[in-house]
């Protein structure tokens, strides 16, 4: 009885979500086949949402994730343009699949539901959300989230299709973006993540935030470990991937080698300070009489329009006043910023904090920047998966074990390139064999399973095998062993329906004993 009141309830929520959208759509002049794109996109990831859930562990409400679609379309899409392959509407997305501008509300996209539903998330989020106090890497942390939260929202529909989950590497849109951001996601949560990318104002620091959740779950060793790999890799995918952020690093970078080459010697230091003072102090003066003498303000106003083009010529003399105000004001903030680094103390905090970007910019030299880019990657895995025992560590009620196998399983199948995924990964290998040896020993502890020896903690290698299986429900899982001639193999089974076969490669490590009575015969893994 109650599974039917469930369907039908279901029912009635998908019949309001493709209401509400319709609703809009007939306010929007998108063309028949963007409409019928929009709703089928709605539709799959309403049928898709619930093996989503189960397989990833922790992720918001489905009526949250759909919400945010729509109200995206409503508030963000005055025009979304669905164009044909060799078509010439095609022609200004030139080799990019799609085309996002934000202060047009304008999608160009070719007819992919992956591709539109990822400019429909793009689309909604500020280009930053890590405030300017932190120097390079306020812009190129911002891209690392938001590219990775957008690839998280097209998931569900791109990975799930109602009855299996499958990834196809190629189909993400950034491996690496991907990758960083499941680790943050998990480590810290989907709530603070989605807040975090969803605000609308700018009070709160929550890059600050962000780093005080981290030390109060993992200490502070290990925050200062997460928040420099992430820094790190968040610049080098920017230098990779984001022609738009390398060119502003590359120019920093010559800026910033160029203070730093200046400050070398204090004494030359302090005579360069003192003559740009001196060049300030009479830019300022030269302002003053200009602002206090009509006929130099007139002149310098035909002056400065003899050299603009038509479009950027100052209209009035007035307006070249109230500029000429700014740039005043904006020298003697400058001339102020010089006398401060005059004081020993701040001149030993801005060589400091010039050494602080450069060890960050010092990427753009490197040649093979693919390399060090999963060297860095492969870092930041083993301090997450130390991290991840911390987490575990904490876990206490049977309903959390369940969802924490099921999110280390799903951790262990993102791809790490596109031949690899992350539990295939060699150096962190040792690590992910403890990990899922402490989520055993839990669900041992909580009686969870059924295929433990007592005379041993935990039957390691066969149960490790429940990671390394793509099924939806991990807790309808069945395991068989079997003998063939001296070697022994597992089968796994999903409600009755074949799965695997793998071989035990390490029988030594099993008792004996218990292979001989379990031959043969299916066991339900979880109670």
């Amino acid at each position: 009885m109650q599974k039917k009141t469930d369907k039908f309830l279901d029912k009635i929520v998908k019949k309001d979500y493709n209401n509400e959208l319709e609703k809009i759509l007939e306010k929007k002049y998108f063309d028949e086949n963007t409409k019928s794109i929009l709703l089928n996109i709605l539709y799959k990831i309403d049928t898709a949402y619930k093996d989503y859930e189960k397989v990833k562990g922790y992720v918001e409400e489905k009526e949250t994730y759909i919400q945010c679609i729509i109200d995206s379309i409503k508030d963000n899409c005055d025009s979304i343009k669905v164009v044909k392959l060799n078509s010439k509407e095609a022609q200004m997305l030139g080799t990019k699949t799609f085309l996002v501008e934000k202060g047009k509300k304008r999608i160009v996209c070719y007819p992919i539901e992956r591709k539109l539903l990822y400019c429909i998330a793009k689309i909604d989020k500020h280009e930053k959300i890590i405030k300017d106090n932190y120097g390079i890497i306020d812009k190129t942390l911002s891209d690392l989230i938001n590219v990775g939260n957008n690839i998280d929202t097209v998931e569900p529909m791109r990975d799930f299709n109602g009855y299996s989950w499958t990834t196809i590497a190629r189909e993400i849109e950034s491996i690496y973006h991907n990758m960083v951001y499941q680790n943050i996601r998990i480590l810290i949560g989907y709530p603070f993540l989605n807040k975090w990318i969803r605000n609308n104002e700018f009070i709160i620091d929550y890059f600050d935030s962000f780093k005080n959740k981290l030390e109060e779950q993992y200490g502070k060793e290990q925050q200062e470990k997460l928040v420099e790999i992430l820094s790190e890799i968040s610049v080098l995918l920017a230098i990779q991937y984001n022609k738009t952020i390398a060119l502003e690093l590359q120019k920093q970078k010559s800026d910033i080698d160029g203070k730093l080459e200046k400050i070398k010697n204090n004494q030359e230091f302090v005579q360069e300070i003192t003559k740009e003072k001196k060049e300030l102090t009479n830019q300022i003066k030269q302002i003053d009489e200009t602002l206090n003498n009509k006929n130099k303000l007139q002149e310098e106003y035909e002056k400065r329009n003899e050299k603009l083009p038509l479009q950027n010529k100052i209209f009035s003399v007035k307006i070249l006043f109230k500029i000429m105000e700014e740039e005043r004001q904006e020298k003697i903030k400058q001339l102020e910023n010089l006398n401060t680094l005059l004081n020993p103390q701040n001149f030993v905090n801005y060589k400091k904090e010039l050494e602080e970007k450069a060890s960050y910019l010092k990427w753009l030299d490197v040649k093979d920047k693919e390399i060090q880019i999963k060297q860095s990657i492969v870092k930041l895995q083993q301090i997450f998966l130390q991290c991840y025992q911390t987490k575990i560590k904490k876990v206490d009620t049977k309903m959390e074990i369940i969802k924490r196998i099921n999110e280390f399983r799903y951790y262990c199948f993102i791809p790490f390139d596109e031949k690899n995924i992350i539990g295939e990964i060699q150096p962190i290998q040792e690590q992910i064999k403890e990990v899922e040896m402490l989520l055993l020993k839990k669900a041992q502890e909580q009686k969870l399973m059924n295929v433990f020896s007592k005379e041993k903690e935990v039957d390691y290698e066969i149960l490790k095998n429940i990671f390394k299986v793509r099924v939806i429900n991990i807790e309808d899982l069945s395991i068989k062993l079997i003998k063939e001639k001296e070697e022994y193999y597992i089968q796994l089974f999903d409600e009755n329906v074949f799965e695997e076969k793998i071989k035990i490669e390490n029988t030594s490590q099993i008792n004996k004993k218990d292979l001989q009575l379990k031959i043969n015969k299916k066991v339900k893994i979880f109670n």
